[in-house]
């Protein structure tokens, strides 16, 4: 069963940017969820993953927080990018092949997968490399 165009943008601005869905959904006013956590993985994490499956494990690796605002993402239709490149630690050592990344819920650990994305092109990880996934990298809702 498929959502609605205007359900699935305002879905994907309620979790990327902490906007309400008038009369269905707020935005937690107590401890809300500032930051969403992007992590690289090797593979697909799967539908059933988390954060820790397949994640990137080059030397120096950590996952990137993103402002969930309007400034960390942006939102069109029924895709979501950030809003700037996202940069990541640069390898001190080992190699990994960075084929998708995640966005969830923690800094680390097992944290909740939200949404999952290709990378393409693939990056290619090695000492002294500093991955990047730019404002093209984008999760469509379906």
């Amino acid at each position: 069963m498929s959502k609605g165009n205007t359900f699935e943008n305002d879905l994907l601005k309620l979790i990327f940017n902490g906007t309400a869905i008038a009369d269905i959904a707020e935005n937690d006013a107590t401890s809300p969820l500032t930051n969403i956590r992007v992590s690289l993985h090797t593979a697909d994490p799967g539908e059933a993953g988390s954060q820790t499956t397949n994640e990137a494990t080059y030397g120096g690796y950590a996952r990137v927080n993103v402002a969930r605002t309007t400034a960390g993402w942006v939102v069109t239709g029924n895709s979501v990018s950030p809003a700037a490149t996202i940069s990541f630690p640069a390898a001190t050592s080992g190699t990994n092949t960075i084929t998708h990344f995640a966005v969830g819920t923690a800094t680390s650990g097992a944290g909740k997968v939200l949404y999952k994305g290709t990378v393409t092109p693939n990056i290619a990880v090695a000492a002294g490399v500093t991955p990047k996934l730019t404002t093209a990298s984008a999760i469509t809702e379906d």
